[in-house]
C-alpha cells in the first residue's frame, strides 16, 4: 500500500494523525506568510525557526504513525 493511501486512511481513522496534519498545515501557512516578507525582524527570524522546528516534529510524528500502520497491516 502506498503512503498516500495510508495517509487517507489515517486521516479518517486516527484523531491524532488528523490533528497533526491540521497543525502542520497551519504552521505551513504561517511559514509562508513569513516567507512572503522581504525583510524579517529578529523576532520574526526566531519565529520562523520555531515554526520550522514544530513543522518537522509534526511531520516526523506523522511518519511514525504511517510506519506503525504499515507494520501493523503488513501481510507476512
Amino acid at each position: 500500500m502506498k503512503d498516500e493511501q495510508i495517509v487517507e486512511i489515517l486521516t479518517k481513522e486516527s484523531d491524532e494523525f488528523k490533528k497533526l496534519a491540521a497543525e502542520h498545515r497551519l504552521l505551513d501557512s504561517q511559514a509562508a506568510d513569513l516567507a512572503g516578507k522581504h525583510y524579517l525582524s529578529t523576532e520574526e527570524e526566531i519565529e520562523k525557526k520555531r515554526i520550522q522546528k514544530l513543522k518537522l516534529l509534526k511531520k516526523d510524528r506523522m511518519e511514525e504513525l504511517i510506519i506503525r500502520y504499515k507494520k501493523d497491516h503488513s501481510t507476512n
